[in-house]
């Protein structure tokens, strides 16, 4: 885990990275039925902006709010690493579920030039996109970007 800003920083922009890259692809797969060089093709090219969208949220407001929440409710700061990193991770996945799934009701809606489904598509995404994002935030992401991290930034090498 990140010892301080910098890390975090640095932690944060290859975590969006790894999850909007996925969770992109996955979308634009659901939404063309099926997952093909067009569907990734898609999913690249709406990539940037979603990208930043979900740095901002990530940086500004949900990792605030999920740490928060991880360190009040679930676990206490002599608990064990790993229950530390899931508990935090879960509390992350949450929120920028709720939010991102809104994100791709809204682009879905602008590029359909129809916003009269936007309440239902978003309601729906949630459900689809939480089954897809924790498990490979867990399961995938998380392992690996802590590893290529750490790799990068062995310990105490990023000064706060």
């Amino acid at each position: 885990m990140p010892q301080n800003k910098r890390e975090s920083l640095i932690y944060t922009f290859i975590m969006c990275f790894m999850m909007v890259f996925w969770m992109s692809i996955y979308n634009v797969s659901l939404h063309m039925g099926g997952l093909s060089m067009e569907s990734i093709k898609a999913g690249w090219l709406g990539f940037p902006i979603a990208y930043i969208f979900a740095m901002c949220c990530d940086w500004f407001f949900v990792s605030k709010l999920a740490k928060g929440f991880a360190f009040k409710y679930l676990v206490k700061p002599d608990s064990s690493v790993l229950r530390k990193v899931i508990s935090v991770s879960c509390c992350m996945v949450v929120p920028m579920v709720i939010i991102m799934s809104l994100y791709g009701a809204v682009e879905v809606s602008i590029e359909m030039g129809n916003f009269s489904n936007l309440l239902m598509m978003w309601l729906t995404n949630i459900p689809k996109n939480f089954v897809m994002a924790l498990p490979y935030q867990l399961i995938i992401a998380g392992p690996v970007v802590r590893f290529v991290f750490r790799a990068a930034f062995p310990e105490g090498k990023v000064l706060a």
